[in-house]
């Protein structure tokens, strides 16, 4: 697979993100089984994998024990940022706390460093100078190899980078989700931070996989979030991926493919996370990176686009609060 830099960091042009694996979709994946599929990724080119505090401690064990034979060869992103690691008690970035957060992730991913070290969310009630400065500290220690925030604006951008510079920004982003073109995509351009994207396929819209009829265990998050249980936008929206799997066939290839490959043909510095447990869909995301858009097919999608608004918010109003502060 080819590779993109993240400031001083290379990694798969895709990347896996582990969330899913044992939080937030339904029922969690067995360990062995997400052990396998983690060195599956490997096996197929993905060097890059995404974990985080608050995903729980078995989320950090089981892409510790996943990587641990090829450990040299990856780069490994976990977070810091919420109250005892859990986001529904709030944030907690005093630097105490990452310092405590990182020695407990370091221990659960059984390595010496962590290549990139994100903050989960923008702490109002810490100085980024502050933050920024600890992640420093942790940098000079060898501990940590790179700086990355989560969901940060323009502002804490900036603060944050002219004390440690940024390796790199991860904030939803998608064809659905298409908010940090506006004024983030050029900071980070001007700064040379790089971009990852999470939920690039709109949390399995973007698949053709989800309809209007399409239902969801008890505890998967998609229940509460308005884009999914807004049954007039999720009618409306898949209207936009029929659209879409109209496009991919003409590319024969299938619509999560080509909505991998929109991002990546926006900047040569971004590399999506999609998230999977199972192989099949982990190899269609793979190839993604071997699918080249056009240009002109570019701008055709993005004329799509502008044709089929989203509808629906991608979070509550009080979860939208914490995003690009």
């Amino acid at each position: 697979m080819q590779t993109r830099h993240l400031g001083q960091l290379e990694v798969s042009a895709i990347g896996l993100g582990c969330m899913g694996l044992t939080m937030a979709y339904g029922t969690a994946t067995a360990k062995a089984d997400a052990i396998a599929l983690i060195r599956a990724a490997y096996a197929r080119g993905v060097t890059f994998f995404d974990t985080a505090e608050a995903y729980g401690q078995l989320n950090e064990e089981i892409v510790g024990e996943a990587v641990a034979p090829f450990r040299d060869k990856v780069v490994v992103a976990t977070k810091f940022g919420f109250k005892n690691g859990n986001p529904a008690e709030g944030l907690d970035s005093h630097p105490e706390r990452i310092r405590a957060v990182v020695e407990k992730s370091l221990k659960h991913l059984q390595t010496d460093y962590i290549d990139l070290l994100y903050q989960h969310r923008v702490d109002p009630e810490v100085p980024l100078e502050d933050v920024a400065g600890a992640v420093r500290d942790l940098i000079q220690q060898g501990k940590v190899r790179g700086f990355g925030m989560s969901e940060a604006g323009v502002a804490a951008i900036r603060t944050a980078h002219a004390v440690q510079p940024l390796s790199a920004l991860q904030s939803e982003y998608s064809m659905f989700t298409r908010e940090p073109e506006d004024k983030i995509l050029p900071l980070l351009e001007e700064l040379g931070i790089g971009f990852v994207p999470f939920s690039p396929l709109g949390r399995g819209f973007l698949t053709g996989a989800i309809d209007a009829s399409t239902t969801f265990n008890s505890d998967d998050m998609r229940n509460k979030l308005p884009r999914f249980n807004d049954d007039a936008a999720r009618a409306a929206n898949f209207k936009l991926v029929q659209s879409i799997g109209e496009f991919a066939q003409r590319k024969q290839a299938t619509p999560a493919q080509v909505a991998l490959a929109w991002i990546l043909a926006q900047k040569p510095w971004i590399a999506p996370i999609p998230g999977t447990s199972k192989l099949q869909r982990l190899e269609e995301n793979i190839g993604a990176a071997a699918l080249t858009l056009s240009p002109d097919e570019v701008r055709e999608l993005n004329d799509m686009l502008a044709r089929v608004p989203v509808q629906g918010e991608r979070y509550p109003a009080e979860m939208m609060k914490t995003v690009n502060r």
